[in-house]
């Protein structure tokens, strides 16, 4: 973007805040001169005033008093400060064994194995999807072996009963004529 660019675009601003409007003098107003000469009395009038200059130079402390850390380091004294971290002491160094022991398994945790989990949790995706299909499908396969065994077991319980009567049928024809089997 150049220059001219620039101050085409600083008019066209200026020119929707200000509209047609023109200082005494008869030029467009400029909204950087209006800025500069708002801030330039500001500051003139602060410097007039004790009590602005007062504020001015406590700002910094407000700031500071402001802070929720200021109110810790008011509130706890340094002494304090020391025992609350050897009350922590077993704390501290046990969480520092485990930092070590992390830092020690770091080579593990930037191995090929686990830059390549994204790849492989794709793969497993898929595998996942191809299992449960294949479930779905076991599960319809054990359902239409569950009806055949029903149907098998009621043939043979129903042959089983026509062999039974078949055979009270016989023997009473064989009483009947006195017919002595044949051993």
């Amino acid at each position: 973007m150049d220059t001219n660019e620039l101050e085409m675009r600083l008019q066209a601003l200026e020119s929707r805040i200000h509209g047609e409007r023109r200082s005494k003098s008869g030029k467009p107003l400029k909204c950087a001169e209006s800025i500069s000469r708002i801030q330039g009395a500001l500051a003139s009038t602060a410097n007039k005033r004790e009590r602005v200059k007062i504020l001015h130079k406590k700002m910094e402390d407000l700031v500071k008093f402001l802070d929720p850390q200021f109110t810790d380091h008011i509130s706890v004294p340094d002494t304090m400060k020391l025992e609350l971290v050897l009350a922590e002491e077993d704390f501290l160094t046990s969480q520092a064994s485990l930092l070590e022991q992390v830092n020690s398994l770091q080579p593990l945790l930037d191995s090929h194995y686990i830059r390549d989990v994204p790849e492989h949790a794709t793969k497993l995706q898929r595998l996942s999807q191809i299992h449960i299909k294949q479930q779905d499908h076991s599960d319809a396969q054990a359902g239409e072996v569950k009806k055949l065994f029903d149907q098998y077991n009621k043939t043979m319980f129903l042959l089983s009963k026509q062999f039974t009567q078949w055979d009270e049928t016989l023997r009473a024809l064989e009483e009947a004529k006195e017919v002595k089997p044949v051993e």
